[in-house]
């Protein structure tokens, strides 16, 4: 199938009527960039104000720290705050985190990745363990499963997330890590707005929201994965999806344009389908547990067949860049006939 699509690439160079009447390749590349550009932008305002709304909403309770009955209505729009941060940072991730390194650790990083050998003994000052992770996990803390809570004890410079016990604390968390996420989120949107996308590197984005859903599947295993606290990793999947389909769509218009363009677009929107009804199989928004007996390696049987064990199948499956007919290959055909880079893989 592969040796197929190289041919036609390669027919492309000589035969005549391969671009259509209408646009050149030039103009529908301008066009992408634009619609991209305009697509993020939106996503990082969301983020921005996401941000703004925690921070506005985080209480700062004279004389304590926050209490259930009492900030009860606060810390769910914290929560909801934050849920949606995730919501409209997801479906970008995979063309703004290569863009904007030094911005996505902070914002985004894992508890782990941050936490180095020395530790962060504040969890609230915005200094250290920081971003949308490092919040989830105070959020969220009543939430979190035994077996997260277990792993990351064993993690050097390790602290117990809890909500702020006194009113300093408090006043930290608001003025400290909702803040930085604020001013993260703030720097991100003044980066993204007069950016110029480099197309190669936006159709990459696409591969890279593919790779984010089998790197979260895979961590999920040993309880790493990405909103382990909030259980709420499968929703982060799904939004990965609805940005790769959303950024793919601008490339649709000028794929339509190139010999078997139609069935190439078919085929992707197919393996599209095929993940989105993998996620749908799943109810709510967390990742099953694996199995006590899971091998990522080599899954017995019964732990293929588990919920856990036919997510993690699937995705793995459908990202594998050298798996005929998976998501990835799909998409790699067209990068091959649109003259962009393939996503290999992770070799």
């Amino acid at each position: 199938m592969r040796l197929r699509y190289h041919a036609l690439v390669a027919a492309c160079s000589v035969l005549a009527g391969c671009r259509s009447e209408g646009k050149s390749d030039s103009e529908f590349e301008s066009d992408i960039v634009t619609g991209i550009h305009d697509l993020l932008l939106s996503q990082v305002r969301g983020v921005h104000q996401a941000a703004l709304d925690l921070e506005n909403a985080a209480p700062t309770p004279t004389g304590r720290g926050w209490q259930a009955a009492e900030d009860g209505a606060a810390i769910t729009a914290m929560k909801q705050a934050w849920i949606r941060a995730r919501a409209a940072w997801e479906p970008a991730e995979g063309v703004l985190g290569p863009l904007f390194p030094d911005i996505d650790t902070p914002l985004d990083a894992r508890y782990e990745d941050l936490l180095g050998t020395a530790g962060d003994d504040n969890l609230f000052d915005g200094e250290g363990v920081t971003g949308m992770h490092a919040i989830e996990r105070i959020l969220f803390v009543l939430d979190t499963p035994q077996a997260v809570i277990t792993r990351e004890a064993a993690l050097p410079g390790y602290r117990p997330a809890a909500w702020p016990a006194t009113q300093q604390e408090a006043e930290q968390f608001k003025s400290g890590l909702a803040a930085r996420l604020v001013a993260d989120a703030g720097r991100l949107v003044d980066r993204w707005e007069p950016r110029a996308i480099d197309l190669h590197g936006a159709f990459q984005g696409l591969t890279s929201l593919m790779n984010e859903q089998q790197e979260k599947v895979i961590l999920a295993a040993n309880h790493e994965e990405e909103s382990r606290y909030a259980q709420r990793t499968l929703a982060d999947m799904r939004d990965n999806l609805v940005g790769t389909r959303a950024i793919y769509a601008q490339f649709v218009p000028w794929l339509a344009t190139k010999p078997y363009g139609d069935s190439m677009n078919s085929d992707v929107q197919q393996a599209f389908q095929r993940l989105a009804n993998t996620y749908a199989s799943v109810m709510g928004d967390a990742i099953p547990s694996p199995p006590p007996d899971w091998n990522s390696d080599f899954p017995s049987p019964s732990a293929q067949d588990s919920p856990f064990g036919h997510l993690y199948l699937s995705v793995v499956q459908e990202v594998d860049a050298h798996r005929s007919g998976s998501t990835v290959d799909t998409m790699n055909h067209v990068a091959q006939i649109l003259g962009l880079p393939e996503f290999l893989g992770d070799d």
